[in-house]
């Protein structure tokens, strides 16, 4: 595979992968309650090394034969600062600089072209790489785990798109100090005007680059992981290793890197780039108050289905359908209005309003707002009383005395806020529900005993 290939193979790769990894990572995030939960942000310090060549082979253009170029070491470090979008993509900004090194092991195969010092054999041949920015689209391939709940090893890979600014030198021995044989230093830009030359004065010369590599992170702790990694960076450039034979054919450079990534944000948050969402997923389902919402939703079926098993009957016996009548159980042979309900003269209004049904306080565990089950039927038996007779009700919520007041004030608010999202969702409207919250105030019984604060915990119910 030629480079042409691999630069536009890379490059259609990471567009077409950004935008639909872009386009879903909200989507992706909210699955698992999202990013708002997560740190997303981290920077990076990295050093490593460079090479002249890449694993994947092809021609270097500094040398005609195969085996006659061999591989120096030239240094390589920069930083990082990326943004996860979601446990699968992020998107990454990389800087570098160093230099990169190489060296001709036969003399008589590469004849350099002009330069500050004329035409020469080189011998050896470094590239100073002023600096390197590119913009990867970085892909985490190991977040998925079923056997373990927290991800520590971390494997990914990047693709993206950069531009350098790099000036090579080419010298007549082998350890980059002799006399050099090739130098545009101080000349990069240089352009011809029909008969008019104009000499550049750049000391560096631009040029794009395609950097492809993988890696793997070591959580160290929640905000320190070990980056280790490899990035492949094709040129489009080929006078990466000066000017030659070979300067048609686009150069490339490998560089193997080591560094720190520290996660930007409150360590209260769990870092989006080691989340796991089976673990999240399960953590979900275990949620209590997510338990406690299923066990209420049983509740709200089976009443349901009693409903529906009386949906037009009269079981009064008063000539008025349950489904319209406002007023069940009316006593038989009450004369009835076309809602169901008793026809009254002023005193009897006062008599029925004296015989109003008193429902009892709805109880609490101990620091908790999650409504018992054994409360789900006298709460059914109001929100049924308070339809039929499109009541108001007042819910005044209290607390035992343990914690501060400040606090028993918010828990009693809660208390009542939970017995009045259970009548909404039992089909009374809200706006017939008052809630407030007394704290540890007005207790029924002594808060010196486990029993009397047990009593103490609860919802009045107040037609």
């Amino acid at each position: 595979m030629n480079y042409s290939t691999i630069k536009k193979t890379a490059i259609a790769a990471s567009l077409v992968a950004a935008l639909g990894y872009a386009e879903n990572a909200q989507a992706q995030a909210q699955v698992f309650g999202g990013r708002s939960q997560y740190r997303t942000w981290s920077i990076g310090v990295q050093g490593g090394i460079t090479t002249p060549n890449v694993l994947i082979g092809g021609q270097n253009a500094f040398g005609q034969q195969v085996g006659y170029f061999q591989n120096k070491v030239g240094e390589y470090y920069g930083l990082t600062v990326r943004k996860q979008f979601s446990h699968l993509f992020g998107l990454e900004v990389e800087a570098n600089r160093g230099s990169i090194k190489t060296f001709n092991s036969d003399l008589a195969s590469f004849e350099a072209g002009s330069g500050a010092n004329g035409a020469g054999t080189a011998r050896s041949a470094k590239t100073s790489v002023n600096w390197a920015a590119s913009l990867n689209g970085v892909f985490q391939l190991g977040t998925i785990d079923f056997m373990r709940r927290e991800n520590a090893i971390n494997f990914y890979a990047k693709v993206g798109l950069g531009a350098m600014a790099f000036n090579p030198v080419q010298y007549a021995n082998n350890d980059f100090t002799g006399a050099e044989v090739y130098n545009n230093k101080g000349k990069w830009g240089e352009e011809i005007f029909g008969d008019r030359e104009r000499v550049g004065n750049r000391d560096y010369r631009l040029g794009m680059y395609v950097p492809v590599g993988v890696g793997v992170k070591f959580k160290l702790s929640e905000v320190v992981a070990l980056n280790l990694g490899y990035t492949m960076n094709f040129t489009d450039d080929g006078l990466l290793y000066g000017n030659s034979a070979k300067s048609q054919y686009n150069q490339r450079f490998g560089n193997l890197y080591g560094g720190l990534e520290f996660t930007l944000g409150s360590k209260d948050k769990e870092n989006l780039t080691f989340a796991n969402p089976v673990a999240n997923l399960y953590d979900e389902l275990k949620d209590p108050s997510l338990r406690n919402e299923v066990e209420a939703l049983k509740q709200r079926v089976s009443t349901l289905e009693g409903a529906v098993a009386i949906l037009g009957t009269d079981t009064d016996g008063d000539g008025v359908s349950d489904r319209f009548d406002k007023c069940p159980n009316t006593p038989a042979g009450t004369v009835v209005d076309g809602s169901g309900c008793p026809i009254l003269f002023p005193e009897a209004v006062v008599v029925e309003q004296a015989k109003a049904e008193k429902f009892s306080a709805i109880q609490f565990e101990f620091d908790s707002s999650v409504l018992k089950t054994s409360s789900y039927a006298e709460l059914d038996r109001l929100a049924k009383d308070l339809r039929a007779s499109n009541s108001s009700v007042l819910l005044n919520g209290y607390a035992s005395s343990e914690g501060s007041a400040e606090y028993n004030v918010t828990l009693s608010q809660d208390r009542a806020n939970a017995v009045k999202q259970y009548l909404v969702n039992a089909g009374v409207a809200a706006s017939k529900i008052t809630t407030k919250g007394y704290g540890d105030a007005d207790p029924v019984a002594s808060n010196a005993t486990e029993a009397g604060r047990v009593q103490n915990r609860r919802v009045e119910i107040k037609l």
